[in-house]
């Protein structure tokens, strides 16, 4: 005899489609992911780069995963992901990765701060450095969350 119940694939939430993206808690964290990344570009864009290496890793990061997060975002706007499963996968996957990145980016955007401060010489940007720091650091906190809510869903 055939079970009453639902079948397992019927028990799987949905990937929402459209405004109710940003009404479901993994994928309502990608907005703020792109917000506060831009936020860490223009300001490392704003600063007169001292440290080159370190903040050309930084601006690297933030752009790039701003640029891919944004097609993420349209990608769910649009229903191009056809509630398949694997896009679960390539969601978690691509912010868990992003979060690794941003975390050494955040850590080297910290360590450019700390020689901001201590450079008499160069041009007054500890404040601008700092605010791109804790931008870094809260852009890795939402693509941490990103990642363990879509993978504990």
């Amino acid at each position: 005899m055939a079970s009453v119940g639902p079948s397992a694939a019927s028990t799987q939430p949905s990937l929402p489609s459209g405004p109710a993206v940003f009404k479901t808690i993994p994928y309502a964290f990608i907005l703020p992911e792109i917000i506060c990344g831009t936020w860490v570009w223009i300001l490392v864009a704003a600063t007169s780069v001292s440290l080159p290496l370190l903040q050309g890793w930084v601006m690297y990061v933030s752009l790039t995963s701003c640029l891919i997060s944004l097609l993420l975002l349209l990608s769910y706007l649009l229903g191009f992901h056809k509630n398949s499963e694997n896009w679960k996968v390539l969601d978690s996957l691509y912010h868990g990765a992003t979060a690794i990145l941003y975390m050494s980016a955040a850590v080297l955007q910290a360590n450019a701060t700390i020689n901001s401060e201590f450079n008499p010489n160069g041009p007054p940007n500890y404040q601008l450095n700092s605010a791109a720091s804790f931008f870094a650091f809260l852009t890795t906190f939402l693509y941490i969350l990103h990642a363990f809510s879509i993978y504990y869903q």
